[in-house]
């Protein structure tokens, strides 16, 4: 027993280690990409030498991962852990997407959003163990639940990023020396139209995954239990984001859907795929108290 404990206490250790590197790595990203701004420059783009430190801060967060999640030859998860996984596949997500699109001004959101992530994963390391964590599809649902949930959380940044730009664009003209930090980076983004191809984008990617998820869980839930559909927290909250979702596209490609409604929409799907996990088990580990 000792043994096993002083071998969970270096996994932890070293889990503390690399999530700290990579909110080490994130800030300073985000610190290169902001300072020009907040000194009355333009914004720094995301060029050849930011995308391969990016890639490395997200191979950081990776390893980081890796050891908190998967270690003992098990499966473990905390609140503070699944947010890192949305956010370490959210920062995939859009590496990838960079390489085609135009979606630097997206960092400008993202990199905060994964320093903090990261900082609470080594502030709240704990976890709890997964069972049934050897059953296949299990592992299958898990994976492509936080795929779907990667997604989301991107489209739910680019969609925060996009409601402050049109509250911005409404906004009386400033004179050129009274602009702040906040108004150049925000006159850098590309257009609307551009941000909306984007995030609808995004939303399709997330909503497939997340169907898949729902189906992949119906499959668990019968091997396990018989039932497709537990009354659970989880289960809730999971359909309710898959429903939001889906009446958001259809309201899109029927009635036209765009603007801000298709903003509150996306909100409201990703508020629901963040209680479906994170937000219960934080206030199960922090607020109660409760493994």
């Amino acid at each position: 027993m000792p043994c096993l404990s002083h071998l969970n206490s270096r996994t932890m250790s070293a889990d503390i280690v690399f999530h700290s590197l990579a909110a080490l790595a994130y800030a300073i990203l985000g610190i290169s990409l902001w300072r020009p701004l907040v000194q009355n420059g333009s914004q720094g783009k995301a060029g050849r030498v930011r995308r391969i430190c990016l890639l490395g801060a997200i191979a950081l967060h990776g390893i980081a991962l890796e050891r908190a999640v998967l270690h003992d030859g098990s499966l473990h998860l905390g609140w503070a852990l699944a947010l890192s996984v949305a956010i370490w596949l959210g920062m995939i997500v859009f590496w990838l997407e960079s390489l085609t699109m135009r979606i630097d001004g997206l960092l400008l959101i993202l990199l905060p959003a994964a320093t903090l992530g990261t900082v609470l994963a080594a502030l709240f390391p704990h976890s709890h163990l997964i069972d049934h964590a050897n059953n296949d599809w299990l592992r299958i649902h898990l994976i492509i639940a936080f795929i779907a949930y990667g997604l989301i959380t991107v489209a739910a940044m680019q969609a925060i990023l996009m409601a402050t730009l049109d509250r911005y664009l409404h906004r009386p003209v400033e004179q050129a020396e009274q602009r702040s930090s906040i108004s150049r980076a925000l006159e850098s983004l590309p257009p609307l139209l551009v941000q909306e191809h984007v995030l609808f984008r995004l939303i399709w990617f997330g909503f497939v995954m997340l169907t898949l998820t729902v189906i992949t869980g119906v499959i668990v839930s019968m091997g396990i239990s018989n039932y497709p559909f537990p009354l659970d927290h989880k289960t809730i909250f999971t359909l309710l984001a898959w429903v939001t979702f889906g009446v958001l596209l259809i309201g899109r490609y029927a009635r036209g859907w765009r603007g801000r409604q298709a903003l509150r929409w996306t909100l409201v799907g990703f508020a629901f795929v963040v209680l479906a996990y994170t937000g219960s088990r934080f206030v199960l580990d922090v607020i109660l108290q409760r493994g």
